[in-house]
């Protein structure tokens, strides 16, 4: 009640922001101390029993309040610590950091002009410039940011049913044929999810065959693509992986492209892992053919390390998104406004209220430029580069696959010593398999650092390294590698 707006708030509100900023400083410096721990760990039982949780009929005190956010920020992942190495999205960017700050004061909604005059501009010119790196003439095309990649697959696919089938708007899925979508064995899971949440099914999304290295077999797309007309299914869309979630893999676009363009199928490209490596010079050979893309998903909360989160998808027909998705409701998009309408973006979108994403983005471009941003993706693929360079040959490590990783993504096992003079048989798979898992265990429990591991079709658990921290060094790839090893000798 003393804080803004109660009447005479401003000091006492002045006060209690500028305590929150300290906690929050004191946690930002915390979070690039490597003598700190990544993870204070506490299991759920123990957290819920350790503080009282529950919201109350009787406000609380400021200093309580003050007190809620130490205690919530102490048992927080450090995911700017640069031995954080867990997800896709690591990194605190300071300029980021501030743009989120920014964002939340300003508290407001993207839907029109009229309220958000300023992020709507800057929406419009960002999603160009990411169109214009994709390789469209121009940056032409359309464009929107999402709540994460998921749902920017999720709109791929809802636009590339309309673009087919413009009456499914209105009538519904039952008026359509039997529709098939395509997507590589290593996709991410959203492919099916979005087409579950759209009616279409997950048995109507087919998984097509991947190569030793991750990445769409393209002769098996076209035999799937074959088999499903051949049963009467209307493959309506490709969505082809530029860095699978856990090989880091590229599909050949090219090649992926020349087979949707036969069979005019829309083509998808997944490039929330990837999409950031267009930046680079040097590694955006890598997504060669994505400017033939239909649509475009690029996440750059993970490898541009933006904060969480700035998803954007990119479509290549400009009107479609606004076509496909419109309303007119016109309690918002009245058509009588005093401004250019086309400004107002709300319609185009699935949401009605959608957060400011794009001022992290656009405060960091500007901060960093295009060049900063390619400086900090090279480093980060150099980085995993050297992890697999002194890994490759080292005793008590075998990799997944064969050859240097295209991403960032570096996959292997360590091998214990109890394991490394058995013979390669079921039982030393089953003890293989609890291997990661202990290990990962050990590692939140002492709070050192954090990496992922998972199994992967008949590939028992291994772990599956990933950078995106530009604070990363070549001395926390050397601190991993001996704390694997140092809590995993006794297995």
């Amino acid at each position: 009640p003393d804080l803004l707006p109660a009447c005479n708030g401003e000091i006492t509100t002045m006060s209690f922001l500028q305590d929150v900023v300290d906690i929050l400083l004191q946690y930002v410096v915390k979070s690039f101390d490597r003598s700190t721990k990544v993870i204070d760990f506490h299991y759920p039982n123990e957290l819920l029993q350790e503080y009282n949780w529950e919201l109350a009929d009787q406000p609380q005190t400021l200093e309580e309040i003050l007190l809620n956010c130490r205690t919530t920020l102490k048992y927080a992942i450090k995911t700017g610590h640069p031995r954080y190495f867990n997800q896709l999205s690591t990194g605190l960017d300071m300029v980021g950091l501030a743009a989120d700050w920014l964002t939340s004061a300003a508290n407001t909604n993207m839907f029109t002009y009229e309220i958000a005059p300023v992020f709507v501009l800057l929406e419009y010119v960002t999603l160009r410039k990411m169109r214009e790196m994709v390789g469209w003439p121009g940056g032409c095309g359309d464009g929107i940011f999402s709540p994460g990649g998921a749902i920017s697959n999720m709109y791929a696919m809802l636009i590339a049913r309309f673009k087919m089938f413009p009456e499914v708007k209105e009538k519904g899925m039952a008026t359509i044929p039997r529709l098939v979508a395509f997507t590589s064995e290593h996709s991410h899971f959203s492919v099916k999810k979005g087409a579950a949440a759209l009616g279409i099914g997950t048995d109507s999304v087919i998984l097509i065959r991947c190569d030793e290295r991750g990445k769409m077999i393209p002769s098996d797309l076209e035999r799937r693509i074959l088999e499903a007309k051949q049963k009467g299914f209307v493959p309506f869309l490709v969505s082809a992986t530029a860095g699978t979630t856990v090989y880091g893999a590229f599909d050949p676009l090219i090649a992926i492209a020349d087979i949707c363009k036969k069979y005019k199928i829309w083509m998808h490209v997944d490039g929330a892992w990837g999409g950031g490596l267009l930046m680079s010079r040097k590694h955006k050979w890598k997504l060669n053919g994505i400017e033939r893309a239909n649509s475009v998903t690029w996440n750059p909360h993970k490898m541009m390390g933006v904060p969480l989160q700035c998803s954007a998808l990119l479509v290549r027909e400009e009107g479609l998104m606004q076509s496909c998705n419109q309303m007119h409701a016109s309690y918002l998009f009245q058509q009588d406004k005093h401004y250019d309408l086309s400004y107002d973006t709300g319609d185009k979108a699935l949401q009605c209220g959608r957060h400011v994403d794009v001022f992290k983005l656009w405060l960091m471009w500007r901060a960093k430029g295009t060049t900063g941003f390619e400086a900090q993706i090279d480093k980060c693929l150099e980085l995993a580069e050297y992890l697999y360079n002194k890994i490759k040959n080292r005793e008590g490590y075998e990799m997944v696959f064969d050859g240097k990783p295209q991403h960032t993504n570096v996959c292997f096992w360590y091998i214990p010593p109890s394991l490394r003079s058995m013979e390669d048989n079921e039982e030393r798979m089953s003890r293989l398999m609890k291997v990661a898992p202990v290990i990962k265990a050990r590692m939140m429990e002492y709070g050192t650092t954090m990496v992922s591991y998972q199994p992967l079709g008949d590939k028992v658990n291994f772990f599956r390294m990933v950078i995106s921290n530009p604070a990363a060094t070549h001395q926390d790839i050397d601190f991993l590698i001996d704390e694997i090893e140092r809590l995993g000798q006794d297995l």
